[in-house]
C-alpha cells in the first residue's frame, strides 16, 4: 500500500521542522557555550606586572591570589566581565539614561528621567577629580574588563537575542555603577516622599499632617536618643472629616500602596562584642535587602596579596564584590568585618526655582541672577528616531519638578555632587580594627550607609558612611524651600568630628535595619529620609538580648527569625471585630485567624489572613484624607518610605468620631467592612479562604532582566525556580516576590572559616555555566554554607606579558 502524497507531505514537512527546531536548539546551544567564561588554564595579559591566578570552588567564589592589589584589580575586571558583563552594562547604562540605545523604546521613560540628572556627566566630573592613585585603579580594572570581554569566543548571549554588540568600558563606567546604587537607594533620584508631603501640606492641616506622617515610639529601637513622642490625634476644631470629607467614594489602593508595606532598599546589621561569642573576637551579621535578579546583583571572591599590615604578611580578604567595580563591599578581612544597611536619612531637598519675571532663562540666587544652563540631551533608541530633551540645570541641582503652586523646583542631592564618587571604600579591605574602619567612614564616596564594623580584638563600631553630610541651614528639609537667601540651603558638608558615632557599647550589642538609629543634635543632621517603622530593628535587637552567646549560626538564626511581632495586635483586633459575625464567611475568617503563631510561614493562612486585613483596614483609615488631596493633585499618592502604623492605630484604639470616613456609621463598622473586604478578596480564588496561604503570594520570583521578552516556557531556563519563601516586611527574614535578602553573613574576623554567607541567583548570568544559580538553595532554605571556598575546581593563570 502507498502512502497518499498529502500524508507523505505532512510527514516530510514535520520531518523538516523537527530538523530545524534541532538545528536552532543546536546554534542556540553553541552560543551559549561559546560565551562561557573561559576557567581554566593560561591568558597572556598585557596589564599585568606578575601572574594572578584565579580558582573557582563548587559555588563559583572567585579566589584572587597575586603579588599586588592592582593586579587583582586587572584580573577582577578579567572575570567580572566574562561572568556579568551584560549585567554591568545595564548597571551602567541605567544611571546614564542609554536604556534605549540597547532594548529599544521600552526603556524610553526610564531614560527621560534619568538623563535629566545627567549622571554621565557627574561620573566623568567625578573621575576628572580623583585622585591619581584611584584614577589608576579605575583604569586597571577598565582595562582587565576590556580584556576579559575580547577574549570571549562569543559575545554574551542577552547581546545576540537583543540584537547588539557590548561596546568598551570606560573608566567613569564604574563611578555610574556607583550612580545606579545612589538611584536605587534614594528613590531613584525622584524624592516623590517630599513632593507628596508638599501636596498634603497645602490641602490639610499642619498638625494633621503631623499626625498622619508621626513615627511610631512602639517600634522604635534607636542606638542612641530617647523614642519619639506618642502621636497627638487632633481635634475636632483642627479636622473634621465629618465636615470636610470629599465627595463621592474613595477607591484609593494605588494611591494607597506607598503606605502599605512597599518593598523598599534596605538591609539589616547587626554585631556583638567578643565578650559573647566565646573567641574574643567580635562577630558581625549582614544582609542586604535590594530587587533580586538572575544574576546576583553581588559577585563572591576572595583577595590575597602581599600587605605588611596583616596577620603574616598577606591580606586575605572574603566578601562580595559588585560587578562595574573592583570594590570589596562586604567582607571580613581577618582583622575586621564590615557590613552596611542603608541609613534613610535625609539626602535629597527640594529647591524653590525663583525665575525673573522679565527673563526667564534666568533665576534668583544669594549672589543676584544667574543663568539656568540648558543642556540638550539626545536618546539613541534601539530601532526607532532618536528622542532629544532639553534639561535645565541650576548651581543647585537640575530642574525635574514643580511645586504645589507651580514653582519650578531644582534638585539638590548628595548623588548629584562628583566628590560623592572615589574609590576610598576599597580601604576597608587593609583596615586592621574597628577604630580604623568608622575613621575611614567620612571619607568614603558612596551613598550614606549605616556602617557596622567588628573587629578580632572583639570591639564593635557603629557610624554613617559618606564624605556628603549636607549642613543645612534656614529651611525646613521635609519640604521644598527657597534657597536664594544669603545663608540658607546646604551651606557644606559635614566634618568628620560632627559624624554620629558609637564604639563598645555597655551591652556588647549593636544593630540597624533602616530604623531611627539616633536622636538629638545627631539626628537633626542625618535627617528623616523615610526611616523604617522599626519593629524589624526591634525584633532584631530583642533576639540579640535573647542570647548571652553567639556563633554564626545563631545570628543567621536571627537573619531568619520571621516572627510578625507587629501583626499579634492586628490579629487580637480581628478576634474583636469578629467576636460576634454570623456570616459564614466571617465566621470562617474568625476561626481560621483564631491559631497563632506570628509567623510568615509559607503554609501559613492565618499570617496572609491577618495581614490583609491590616492592609485594609490601613486603606480604609487613610483613604478619606488621601482623596482630599487628591482631589486638588490628582498625581497625588500617599509618602512613601514611611509607615502611617501610629497614626492608623492611634486612631483604631481611641476612634475619634471627626476622623472617620462619614461611609461608616462608627468604627466596629470601619472594621467589620475591612474583614469582609478581606473575605471578598481572598475567597473568590478557587479552594477559598482556606487555600490561601501566605507562600502563595509571597514566592522567589528572582528573574533574568530579559525574561518578559521570552516566552514562558523558554524564560524558566534563564529564572530561578519559582518557589514559595517565608518572610516579610518589619521582620528579620525580609522576602517578597523578586525583592529580599541579596546576600547573608556572618562572621567573626580571624575566624573566617567558620563563617557562612548566602546569596540568591548564582555567580555566572549564563545559563550553562556551573555556576549558575549555584547557591540558591541554601539561601531560599537557609542552609548554612561557607564564607570561605572550598576546594579549587578551576584554575585559570594570568600571565603577564612581555613588555
Amino acid at each position: 500500500m502507498t502512502t497518499p502524497p498529502r500524508r507523505r507531505w505532512l510527514r516530510r514537512s514535520l520531518i523538516a521542522l523537527a530538523l530545524l527546531l534541532l538545528v536552532a536548539l543546536v546554534a542556540a546551544w553553541s552560543l551559549l557555550a561559546s560565551g562561557r567564561a573561559r576557567l581554566d588554564g593560561q591568558v597572556a595579559a598585557s596589564g599585568l606586572t606578575a601572574p594572578v591566578t584565579v580558582t573557582r570552588d563548587a559555588l563559583g567564589t572567585a579566589t584572587f591570589d597575586g603579588r599586588s592589589r592592582d593586579d587583582i584589580s586587572y584580573a577582577m575586571g578579567y572575570v567580572h566581565a566574562q561572568e556579568r558583563y551584560f549585567d554591568m552594562d545595564l548597571m551602567r547604562r541605567l544611571p546614564a539614561g542609554e536604556l534605549s540605545a540597547l532594548v529599544g523604546p521600552a526603556a524610553i521613560k526610564t531614560d527621560e528621567a534619568h538623563r535629566r540628572l545627567r549622571l554621565r556627566a557627574v561620573a566623568e566630573q567625578a573621575y576628572a577629580q580623583l585622585p591619581p592613585d584611584q584614577r589608576h585603579t579605575l583604569d586597571r580594572y577598565r582595562d582587565g574588563v576590556n580584556a576579559g570581554l575580547a577574549a570571549m569566543k562569543a559575545r554574551p548571549w542577552e547581546y545576540f537575542l537583543l540584537g547588539t554588540k557590548p561596546k568598551p568600558w570606560r573608566s567613569e563606567d564604574s563611578l555610574l555603577v556607583i550612580a545606579a546604587m545612589y538611584l536605587d537607594l534614594n528613590s531613584d533620584g525622584r524624592n516623590t516622599r517630599e513632593l507628596r508631603i508638599a501636596q498634603m501640606r497645602a490641602v490639610l492641616p499642619a498638625p494633621l499632617v503631623d499626625f498622619l506622617l508621626a513615627p511610631d515610639p512602639t517600634w522604635e529601637a534607636p542606638l542612641a536618643g530617647p523614642l519619639s513622642p506618642a502621636p497627638v490625634v487632633p481635634d475636632a476644631a483642627t479636622f473634621d472629616l465629618r465636615a470636610n470629607a470629599p465627595a463621592g467614594g474613595h477607591d484609593l489602593a494605588a494611591v494607597l500602596a506607598p503606605a502599605l508595606d512597599d518593598a523598599r532598599p534596605g538591609s539589616n546589621n547587626f554585631a556583638v562584642a567578643g565578650a559573647l561569642t566565646g573567641t574574643g573576637a567580635a562577630m558581625l551579621a549582614n544582609d542586604m535587602h535590594l530587587g533580586l535578579r538572575v544574576p546576583n546583583l553581588w559577585f563572591r571572591a576572595r583577595l590575597r596579596y602581599p600587605d605588611p599590615t596583616a596577620p603574616n604578611g598577606t591580606r586575605d580578604a572574603s566578601g562580595v564584590t559588585l560587578p562595574g567595580t573592583p570594590a570589596l563591599v562586604v567582607g571580613s578581612n581577618g582583622q575586621v568585618a564590615w557590613g552596611f544597611t542603608n541609613s534613610y536619612g535625609d539626602w535629597e531637598d527640594w529647591v524653590r526655582v525663583q525665575r525673573d519675571p522679565a527673563d526667564p532663562t534666568r533665576y534668583r540666587t544669594p549672589d543676584g541672577w544667574a543663568t539656568i544652563a540648558t543642556h540638550r540631551e539626545t536618546i539613541h533608541v534601539k530601532g526607532a528616531p532618536d528622542r532629544v530633551i532639553t534639561v535645565e540645570d541650576t548651581r543647585w541641582g537640575p530642574i525635574t519638578a514643580t511645586d504645589t503652586d507651580g514653582t519650578p523646583l531644582a534638585l539638590a542631592w548628595t548623588g548629584d555632587r562628583p566628590h560623592g564618587y572615589n574609590l576610598a571604600l576599597m580601604q576597608l579591605e587593609r583596615a586592621t580594627g574597628v577604630d580604623q574602619a568608622l575613621d575611614l567612614a567620612p571619607t568614603l564616596g558612596m551613598p550614606a550607609q549605616n556602617l557596622l564594623a567588628a573587629d578580632n580584638q572583639g570591639h564593635i563600631g557603629w557610624t554613617i558612611a559618606s564624605n556628603s553630610i549636607p549642613l543645612r541651614h534656614g529651611f525646613d528639609p521635609q519640604v521644598p524651600a527657597d534657597w536664594s537667601q544669603p545663608g540658607t540651603g546646604w551651606t557644606g558638608w559635614a566634618a568628620p568630628s560632627q559624624y554620629p558615632r558609637i564604639e563598645n557599647p555597655p551591652g556588647g550589642r549593636l544593630w540597624t535595619a533602616n530604623n531611627r538609629t539616633v536622636g538629638g543634635d545627631w539626628l537633626a543632621l542625618l535627617g528623616n529620609g523615610g526611616h523604617d517603622l522599626g519593629a524589624r530593628a526591634q525584633a532584631i535587637r530583642d533576639d540579640l538580648r535573647a542570647h548571652a552567646a553567639f556563633s554564626p549560626g545563631d545570628l543567621l538564626d536571627i537573619q531568619l527569625d520571621d516572627r510578625s511581632v507587629l501583626l499579634g495586635r492586628w490579629q487580637h483586633l480581628l478576634q474583636q471585630t469578629l467576636a460576634g459575625a454570623t456570616d459564614p464567611s466571617l465566621v470562617q475568617l474568625r476561626e481560621l485567624t483564631r491559631p497563632w503563631n506570628g509567623r510568615a510561614d509559607v503554609d501559613s493562612v492565618a499570617y496572609r489572613l491577618v495581614r490583609a486585613f491590616r492592609q485594609q483596614v490601613h486603606q480604609a483609615v487613610l483613604a478619606p484624607f488621601a482623596a482630599r488631596v487628591q482631589a486638588r493633585f490628582p498625581d497625588f499618592t500617599w509618602p512613601g518610605l514611611g509607615d502611617p502604623e501610629a497614626a492608623v492605630w492611634a486612631l483604631v484604639r481611641q476612634q475619634p468620631k471627626h476622623l472617620l470616613d462619614p461611609r461608616y456609621a462608627d468604627w466596629h463598622a470601619l472594621l467589620l467592612a475591612s474583614a469582609t473586604q478581606v473575605v471578598d478578596t481572598l475567597g473568590k480564588p478557587p479552594g477559598g479562604l482556606a487555600a490561601r496561604t501566605w507562600g502563595e503570594r509571597n514566592r522567589a520570583a528572582v528573574n533574568h532582566p530579559l525574561a518578559r521578552a521570552l516566552p514562558g516556557w523558554l524564560a524558566r531556563f534563564i529564572d530561578m525556580p519559582d518557589q514559595p519563601v517565608p518572610g516579610d516586611s518589619n521582620m528579620p527574614r525580609v522576602a517578597a516576590p523578586g525583592f529580599g535578602a541579596s546576600e547573608r553573613l556572618d562572621v567573626s574576623p580571624g575566624h573566617e572559616d567558620r563563617g557562612i554567607f548566602h546569596m540568591p541567583g548564582g555567580q555566572s548570568d549564563n545559563p550553562l555555566s556551573p555556576f549558575f544559580g549555584a547557591g540558591h538553595e541554601d539561601w531560599v532554605h537557609g542552609r548554612p554554607s561557607p564564607l570561605l571556598p572550598g576546594p579549587a575546581q578551576h584554575t585559570l593563570t594570568l600571565e603577564p606579558t612581555a613588555g
